[in-house]
């Protein structure tokens, strides 16, 4: 009779597993929860220790670290010595080995979890079983996804072997394992307060396959950390599959509104930059806002809002060609609207980093790790180093032509008045042709420059961009300081009657 093993600490699916097996004619054991629940059942389960001849011990932690467990998954049966070394110590075959592991991941999620607890459940013995019935998988299957039970019992129910089914169960299994592994290392480390780790553990799941990368010529996928935060969290509400350029742009859509909170905000991202970013009274009035800008960019954008969408916002929206739309909320009515855009992808939810979630950028051979950049509030680190004073109305714009900045790629400019950015600067190899850039686009789309506030994403290293801004009218500017001519840079400032505020944070991004 060929016989199961069945252990899970997610029990989906396993009692009809276990009740087809039995039909099949398999003999069933299993330990603890899992027996319970299938002789709850009514069916006929052997326990381990039965099969053992050995009592559970030490409260559980060994039950299944035992040679005629181990022996019957490791034993070749194309191996004639094997066979017979089973038979002489009265060891019988395990044909299926169903284990998924103790809920670790989910026990340190709690606040409340002690030390003691997240050690419990560690496993020991469900990575054991699994390793030892993976490598045999020519003979043994072994399931760790609920969602592979029913193709395995069809093919059992057929009289059918299929090993490159059981190659890829194998292969499910190592990298469940692997997973499981490096997410105990991640929680050891950060017990130590270590965020960079001799070896740095990593461990995604395979969210979907993509059409192609960043071009068609390239293939590519979409991998989680966790399904239930950041973009994986997000619900699709209608329009067709995500692309790997969309999910770029949905991060930086995400990145350029999360300093505003839930201050109604809209950002409008080109190739994961923004061509238009403001603050408004409702969502409506600050996507009217953004897409001033820079319009003629908006097209084929992705665009992000901090505030549910209505059926206003979505008319207006609907009327530009837009790739994706992100926002907490829809309105019924919003979805409707949206839902006659077949290319328009719409997405809600909020998509939030976990707490001490680092940034990850790969290189040739290797990975760079870094914390993630958070942008405080101005007023934290507000220092005016001019003779002018801000007025109320240019400390407004200041602290969010502050905010914006940091969202837009180095070097970057960002020009901005009563909440809105009016010219953006973003890409470029010298800071003052990024201020170039931000007053030619500001002009090109028919704002005034006069009076604007100007944030710049690191320090000017010559005098050059405080002209350059002062001769469009810039009155005000937001930059960290830092460089060895910012004597000269402030004089600059001053000659031009221009308050600045130094922050003493860069913000690149690369």
């Amino acid at each position: 009779m060929p016989r199961a093993l069945l252990s899970v600490s997610d029990k989906t699916g396993v009692v009809e597993l276990a009740t087809r097996l039995a039909s099949l004619g398999w003999d069933l054991i299993s330990t603890g929860g899992t027996s319970r629940a299938l002789r709850d059942a009514g069916l006929h389960v052997a326990d381990v220790a039965d099969v053992t001849g050995f009592p559970e011990m030490l409260d559980g932690r060994v039950k299944t670290l035992h040679p005629v467990v181990h022996g019957g998954l490791l034993a070749r049966r194309d191996v004639p010595e094997h066979m017979q070394a089973l038979s002489e110590h009265n060891i019988a075959p395990i044909d299926l080995v169903c284990v998924n592991l103790y809920p670790f991941r989910e026990t340190v999620a709690r606040p409340d979890v002690t030390d003691e607890l997240a050690i419990e459940n560690i496993d020991i013995g469900g990575p054991s079983m699994l390793r030892s019935a993976a490598k045999n998988h020519a003979a043994v299957w072994v399931l760790v996804d609920p969602s592979d039970y029913t193709r395995v019992l069809d093919v059992i129910a057929g009289g059918g072997d299929d090993q490159p089914l059981r190659r890829l169960l194998a292969e499910k299994v190592y990298a469940h394992t692997s997973s499981y592994d490096a997410a105990i290392a991640q929680w050891f480390a950060m017990r130590r307060d270590e965020p960079f780790p001799e070896t740095y553990p990593l461990a995604f799941t395979k969210r979907q396959s993509l059409r192609y990368g960043e071009n068609p010529s390239q293939r590519a996928a979409f991998y989680v950390e966790a399904s239930t935060r950041g973009l994986g969290a997000l619900v699709q509400k209608g329009g067709k599959e995500l692309s790997f350029n969309n999910l770029l742009d949905l991060e930086g859509a995400m990145l350029a509104t999360e300093p505003f909170g839930d201050e109604p905000c809209c950002a409008i991202i080109k190739h994961t930059t923004p061509c238009g970013l403001a603050i408004g009274e409702n969502a409506l009035d600050a996507y009217k806002r953004a897409l001033a800008c820079d319009p003629v960019s908006a097209f084929g954008s992705v665009i992000a809002f901090t505030v549910p969408i209505d059926e206003a916002a979505a008319e207006a929206i609907a009327s530009l060609f837009v790739e994706c739309i992100v926002a907490p909320a829809f309105s019924d009515a919003a979805v409707e609207i949206l839902g006659r855009k077949k290319n328009l992808r719409v997405l809600e939810g909020t998509a939030r980093w976990a707490a001490g979630d680092m940034d990850y950028k790969r290189v040739r051979g290797g990975l760079l790790v870094q914390d993630r950049m958070t942008v405080p509030a101005l007023e934290r680190s507000w220092n005016v180093v001019t003779k002018r004073q801000p007025t109320a109305a240019e400390q407004r714009d200041l602290a969010f032509a502050w905010r914006a900045v940091a969202c837009v790629k180095s070097n970057a400019i960002v020009l901005a008045r009563d909440g809105a950015t009016i010219g953006i600067g973003a890409g470029q190899m010298s800071r003052v042709d990024a201020s170039f850039l931000a007053v030619h686009k500001a002009q090109l789309a028919g704002h005034l420059t006069a009076g604007a506030a100007l944030g710049s994403d690191a320090f000017f290293p010559f005098r050059d961009g405080v002209d350059h801004a002062a001769a469009a009218g810039v009155t005000a500017l937001v930059q960290p300081g830092g460089s060895v001519r910012d004597a000269e840079v402030i004089a600059a400032a001053d000659e031009h009657g221009m308050t600045m505020v130094f922050t003493g944070q860069r913000l690149f991004r690369h």
